[in-house]
């Protein structure tokens, strides 16, 4: 089930108690624990609702929650009952971290926020992380990856060129707001090291995936008064495309002067490496429809594997389009021993991702298979000096 090594990871040490469920929190924590914190997942009796979708062998134990809760101890807690918020408060004396995509008016209800934790443990990171900033009008708003991608101009940017906006087809608001949390969370850390205390830190997800799509996507709008509207030409084209080979699809994107102009001598056009059109980044940029136009004709004259020889020998970004069934036979994450085949207690033969993050002195590992509802809660409680609650008030 666990792996067998003597290395620690980089947070060796690091206790974090996590009240978060569904993506975007269970994300971060899994990758802290990854990275070698020891997570405690704090769960309600119904348990975290990424336990209930499908597929799943049994009750509770998703597909999604075996892969956003490896590395963590489960336990569970009524935070309401009296008996649950004196163990939070054990549990948030002994932590370095507390996490929670609860709304604040809720953790103010329980006594869970921030000066409440800081008065218990002043040392300790307090990550809350949800939907909107508490400071702006949207404060309190329900969230969750769909609406995020709405609000945040993601749907949007998929629409451009179609009949109507689109969600990206992953939970990327969720991934990409859940690894600002372990870089907050990292650096909060660090600056604990130096000053010895603690502090919260906010993780909105409106502002933060609109920051993370802003970058080039603002495009024209970056300027006062504005050089145009929003966007980055090359990203919206609708020529911007895998595009058809004689037997498949490939991503073949050149990018630099040199691979343009390699590109058009593989496509028997000499003609076009020597247009001053075609010379620089700037003069493509204006000619991005076109030249994509151009690259996708080319493409349907040979084969896959015929292009995967002369891109690589011209050294030009290219992929082939992978299904997840290519990737578990794909030769370079195979070699790399990237899927990971172990045998989870309750749930049998599971096949995970590997750790992608590799430390030359500190790495990460899988020390734990996603945890069974409230499987660690006895164990857990024993070590802050408790006892399960009684049977007719347990959570």
């Amino acid at each position: 089930m666990a792996e067998k090594t003597t290395a620690k990871g980089p947070l060796d040490g690091i206790r974090v108690l996590d009240m978060t469920g569904v993506g975007m929190g269970p994300y971060a924590t899994q990758t802290l624990g990854d990275m070698g914190a020891e997570v405690i997942k704090v769960e309600t009796a119904a348990g975290d609702v990424f336990r209930h979708v499908t597929p799943q062998r049994h009750p509770a134990m998703s597909h999604a929650f075996l892969n956003f809760n490896r590395n963590k101890r489960s336990v569970v807690l009524d935070a309401k009952s009296a008996h649950g918020k004196e163990a939070l408060r054990r549990l948030a004396e002994r932590a370095d971290v507390f996490v929670s995509n609860v709304r604040p008016q809720a953790m103010r209800r329980l006594g869970l926020d921030y000066p409440s934790m800081q008065a218990m443990n002043p040392r300790i990171v307090y990550c809350a992380c949800y939907g909107y900033g508490e400071s702006g009008p949207y404060a309190g708003r329900a969230g969750i990856d769909d609406t995020l991608q709405a609000a945040s101009g993601a749907a949007w940017l998929q629409g451009v060129g179609q009949d109507s906006p689109r969600y990206v087809n992953t939970v990327m608001a969720d991934k990409v707001v859940g690894l600002h949390v372990v870089q907050s969370i990292a650096m909060a850390l660090y600056a604990r090291e130096r000053t010895g205390r603690g502090q919260a830190i906010e993780v909105p997800m409106f502002e933060t995936m609109v920051a993370f799509l802003a970058t080039e996507h603002l495009g024209g709008l970056t300027f006062d008064p504005p050089m145009g509207g929003a966007g980055y030409s090359r990203m919206l084209t609708p020529f911007r495309k895998p595009f058809r080979t004689r037997d498949g699809f490939m991503g073949v994107v050149p990018y630099t002067d040199a691979q343009w102009k390699r590109f058009f001598e593989i496509a028997g056009r000499p003609d076009m490496a020597a247009d001053p059109r075609y010379a620089t980044l700037v003069d493509r940029s204006r000619l991005f429809s076109e030249l994509y136009k151009f690259v996708e004709d080319t493409l349907a004259s040979r084969s896959n594997a015929e292009w995967e020889t002369l891109l690589s020998d011209g050294d030009i970004p290219f992929a082939p389009v992978n299904s997840f069934e290519d990737l578990l036979q794909d030769r370079h994450l195979r070699a790399i021993g990237f899927w990971r085949e172990v045998e989870h207690p309750s749930e049998g033969k599971v096949r995970m991702a590997d750790i992608p993050v590799r430390f030359s002195g500190t790495p990460g590992s899988i020390r734990r298979l996603a945890p069974r509802l409230g499987e660690h809660t006895a164990a857990v409680l024993r070590e802050i000096g408790m006892e399960e609650a009684p049977a007719k008030t347990k959570a």
